[in-house]
């Protein structure tokens, strides 16, 4: 279901960053100690909530801010 259809419009980048960073997805799972299925949901935008300690994990793991994380795509 895509977001908009399921009450959202939040839209998470993690593809842009592991591409820019070379790194994979599994390895962002070991860095972060989420599993790559957990990921994998949050990356392609099927995820309905992020705790606040697995996001301040991705954002030290990938040397960046939560607003390069996430984006809300305008109606």
């Amino acid at each position: 279901m895509p977001p908009e259809e399921d009450g959202h419009r939040v839209v998470c980048h993690l593809d842009d960053l592991l591409v820019a960073r070379g790194m994979s997805l599994t390895e962002l799972a070991d860095r972060v100690g989420v599993t790559v299925v957990n990921l994998s949901v949050l990356k392609n935008n099927r995820a309905r909530a992020i705790r606040f300690s697995t996001l301040t994990a991705l954002c030290e793991a990938l040397d960046c801010q939560p607003g390069d994380v996430f984006s809300v795509r305008r109606s």
